[in-house]
C-alpha cells in the first residue's frame, strides 16, 4: 500500500512526468519586479470607531479630528492649514535654533540674544559692530516679512499658498506626488511636535530657570530625584514626599 501511494504521489513522482506534459516558460508573461514600489496606508483616526468628515478625507494629518465642526467652511479649512503650516515652521526653526545656539557654547537660548550685543548695548554681528540700532534692524525684519506674506497671500492657488514650491523646491521633491504627499505629513508631525517642544522650552525657563540641554543633563545624573514630578513645581505634592 505504502508503494502504491509513493507511486501515485505527483509531488515524488513530478519528475517521471512526461516532458510533453510540462508546460514551457517561454512565450509567456512574467511579472515584472518593482523597484521602489510604494505602500501607502491612510492615516488612522484620532479617535478608534469615529467617523472622518468628508472634508478631512484628503487633508494631510488631520486624522478626522474636528469634533466641533469648525472646518467645515472651506475657507476656514484652508487658513487653519495654513495657519498650522507657519506655526509648525517657525517653531522647528525655533527649536533647531535654540538648541543649536546652547550646543555651541554660546549660552541658552533665553540669554543667547545678550551676546548679540557689546558692552555699550550697540548690536554686533558675530561681534563686528552693525550702524544701525536695534529698532532699526527689527523695523527692517518687519518690513521683510510683511512683504514675504504679501507675496504669499497674493498667490491664487491655494495649494501655492502653502506648497510654493519652485526656489523653496531645489531637489525638486514635490514633482512626485506620492513623495510630496508623504512628506506633507512628515512636516506637520515634526512641526506638531516643534511647537509642543518650544512650549516646553518656555515653560521649563519659567519655572526651574533651566535650558533643555541642562535640565536633561540634571534628569539624565539622577533620573528618579530629577522630574517632572520631584521638581516641586509641576505636580502640588508636599515637599515630604519628595
Amino acid at each position: 500500500m505504502a508503494s502504491a501511494l509513493l507511486q501515485g504521489s505527483s509531488f515524488l513522482a513530478g519528475s517521471r512526468a512526461p516532458l510533453q506534459a510540462r508546460k514551457p516558460l517561454a512565450g509567456r508573461a512574467l511579472a515584472a519586479p518593482c523597484n521602489g514600489c510604494r505602500v501607502q496606508a491612510k492615516a488612522g483616526k484620532w479617535l478608534p470607531g469615529a467617523t472622518t468628515p468628508g472634508y478631512l478625507e484628503d487633508a494631510p494629518g488631520s486624522f478626522g479630528f474636528d469634533p466641533l465642526g469648525l472646518a467645515k467652511n472651506p475657507a476656514n479649512l484652508q487658513r487653519f492649514q495654513e495657519s498650522e503650516l507657519i506655526h509648525s515652521r517657525w517653531a522647528m526653526a525655533g527649536v533647531a535654533g535654540a538648541l543649536a545656539v546652547e550646543l555651541l557654547g554660546l549660552g541658552d537660548w533665553y540669554t543667547a540674544p545678550l551676546w548679540v550685543f557689546d558692552p555699550n548695548g550697540k548690536p554686533t554681528w558675530l561681534g563686528i559692530e552693525i550702524p544701525l540700532d536695534i529698532g532699526a534692524i527689527a523695523g527692517i525684519e518687519f518690513i521683510l516679512i510683511a512683504a514675504a506674506e504679501i507675496f504669499r497671500n497674493g498667490e491664487s492657488d491655494p495649494e501655492k499658498k502653502k506648497y510654493p514650491g519652485g526656489a523653496f523646491d531645489p531637489l525638486g521633491l514635490s514633482k512626485n506626488s506620492a513623495i510630496l504627499e508623504e512628506n506633507k505629513l512628515k512636516e506637520l508631525k515634526n512641526g506638531r511636535l516643534a511647537m509642543l517642544a518650544f512650549i516646553g522650552f518656555v515653560a521649563q525657563q519659567a519655572v526651574i530657570k533651566q535650558s533643555p540641554l541642562q535640565a536633561l543633563g540634571t534628569h539624565l545624573a539622577d533620573p528618579w530625584r530629577n522630574n517632572f514630578a520631584t521638581n516641586g513645581v509641576s505636580l502640588p505634592l508636599p515637599k515630604s514626599w519628595l
